[in-house]
């Protein structure tokens, strides 16, 4: 059976850890949208993580963690985030990265920071991870799947193109230095876990296994049905799991949908139950683990009263079946 963990508002509701409740029923978690751009936190016997890419169940040996197809994903942050839990003595935990996933690439992060910097007061309060020119990218068509890694003619010949187009606009448009198409170390990095997470997935629903969709941010930051244009770049929606997972979309059985007593968001835009001054400043003090304040970006999160409107609209476009309270 497939249950999804998502989250009714902002994000910031603590998917992670009913996800790592949920986790020591379930058999395999997987992660199916999304980038490092936000985190779940995580307090455990091994102590406390910040997991950007990582499902938040590889603190169980029993579990396999898959990185789906709909992840935008950062080589790098994925390995370092790997060797910083086994560093803390956690068991090496068995990971399964689909091939189809696409890569975050260097230059998208810079093209993020580049952005945010030219549009100023307008700017969209973006986390600089990578993760809209990333998604830009990927519908242009020009982004890359992990597969590609593996063919090193075609991948030399598709970088020097796109890195000949991405220097135009920074030379004219941002006025920054150009980028050199460099050799890439992805490859030795996630060779050992590359398979078909898809026809992995579809054999375990054969076999009856549990299987977790861990969403990541919340309802209200979907590009289709969020607070447009205040969102995200992939869809935050547990009918999305399916999509960025692989998986039927008849198999998911359970919306576990997390909602927190309060409200609290990053970012720009919207936010109609904010509250301000020293009432916030002491909800932030005792919510979350040991304050609110991004997993990622360590900024204060904005504080608010729970907002009856914006979580019940959330769980209607999920399709809730469990509402989890924190």
């Amino acid at each position: 059976m497939i249950k999804a963990v998502v989250g009714a508002n902002w994000g910031d509701e603590g998917k992670g850890k009913i996800t790592d409740m949920l986790a020591k029923e379930a058999d395999i978690i997987v992660r199916f949208q999304g980038g490092a751009n936000a985190g779940h936190t995580i307090v455990n016997n091994y102590g406390k993580f910040a997991l950007h890419t990582l499902p938040s169940g590889v603190f169980y040996s029993h579990t396999t963690s898959v990185i789906g197809n709909g992840v935008a994903l950062n080589i790098p942050v994925l390995i370092k985030e790997l060797n910083e839990i086994v560093s803390k003595g956690v068991p090496a935990p068995k990971i399964k990265i689909s091939d189809r996933a696409q890569m975050v690439m260097p230059y998208h992060i810079l093209f993020d920071q580049y952005e945010e910097e030219r549009l100023g007061g307008k700017s969209f309060g973006s986390t600089k991870s990578g993760i809209a020119p990333f998604y830009s990218d990927k519908y242009a068509k020009i982004g890359f799947q992990v597969n590609e890694l593996f063919d090193d003619e075609h991948l030399k010949e598709k970088l020097k193109s796109v890195c000949e187009t991405k220097n135009i606009l920074l030379e004219h448009l941002y006025h920054k230095p150009q980028l050199n198409p460099d050799e890439m170390e992805y490859k030795k990095m996630v060779e050992p876990y590359v398979c078909d997470t898809s026809a992995f997935l579809w054999n375990a629903i054969q076999e009856g296994k549990e299987i977790l969709l861990e969403g990541q941010l919340g309802s209200l930051k979907d590009p289709d049905h969020g607070i447009y244009p205040m969102v995200t770049s992939s869809s935050t929606l547990a009918g999305y799991g399916a999509v960025g997972a692989g998986v039927p979309p008849y198999e998911i059985k359970k919306i576990v949908t997390v909602c927190k007593a309060y409200s609290s968001a990053v970012g720009a835009g919207a936010f109609v139950s904010e509250i301000f001054g020293d009432e916030a400043d002491e909800l932030r003090r005792r919510g979350g683990d040991g304050g609110e304040f991004g997993a990622t970006t360590g900024r204060p999160r904005r504080m608010g009263w729970f907002d009856c409107v914006a979580s019940r609209y959330g769980c209607r476009m999920r399709g809730t079946t469990d509402v989890a309270f924190t």
